[in-house]
């Protein structure tokens, strides 16, 4: 067991999708989905308008990954994709630092993002509420793809086994994550019995 009074999991796994522009406020079929949307095909997620008015054709093409630390770094890490959609599409395209995953979900609502790299833990509010549209995920080349639990620990804080870490505190990257809270909840239940803000106190580092 690694060291420290923190338990601190993996980096978000990125979804990249494309957006439709939002269909008006019809009778459709939509079960989850925000009311300016339709799922008249029922995969879940939002349709393309069949109304050409309401597509979006931009000449710029705007792109946003999930908040990080440093937006510059990934802005660099992504500039080989941005251009590859600059040679396919015949658009520009740029990159938009997000703040928060509020701010990303509500800026692809709202039309002003295009593309984006959800974190896991965002991707059911930004399908429902922003017609996210799913395509792929990070992997290797081989196909593999996820992250691991680790929870870190200090040297001499009495923290030795999973079972240790019942009545103290646990940080978490932020509610909305899937790997930085919501996937590791349900494996220290699952797996050691242990339930947050009942056997642990969850806090958030952001």
């Amino acid at each position: 067991m690694k060291h420290s009074n923190t338990l601190l999991s993996g980096a978000a796994l990125a979804l990249v999708l494309s957006l439709a522009g939002p269909a008006a406020a019809q009778d459709c079929p939509r079960g989850d989905l925000d009311k300016m949307f339709c799922d008249v095909d029922g995969d879940l997620l939002a349709d393309t308008p069949t109304d050409p008015a309401q597509q979006v054709d931009p000449d710029t093409l705007i792109f946003a990954y999930t908040p990080v630390e440093d937006p510059a770094v990934y802005k660099e890490a992504w500039s080989d994709f941005l251009t590859h959609l600059e040679n396919e599409t015949g658009k520009s395209v740029v990159f938009f630092p997000v703040q928060s995953n509020a701010a990303q979900i509500e800026a692809m609502r709202s039309g002003r993002l295009h593309i984006a790299g959800f974190n896991t833990g965002s991707n059911p509010l930004a399908v429902n509420c922003a017609g996210f549209n799913p395509f792929t995920i990070m992997a290797s080349e081989d196909g593999n793809f996820g992250y691991e639990m680790e929870i870190i620990t200090y040297p001499d804080s009495g923290i030795e086994t999973p079972a240790d870490i019942k009545g103290k505190q646990l940080a978490f990257t932020s509610p909305t994550s899937n790997s930085g809270f919501k996937a590791p909840s349900a494996i220290l239940k699952a797996d050691f019995g242990l339930v947050a803000e009942t056997d642990f106190e969850p806090v958030f580092s952001g």
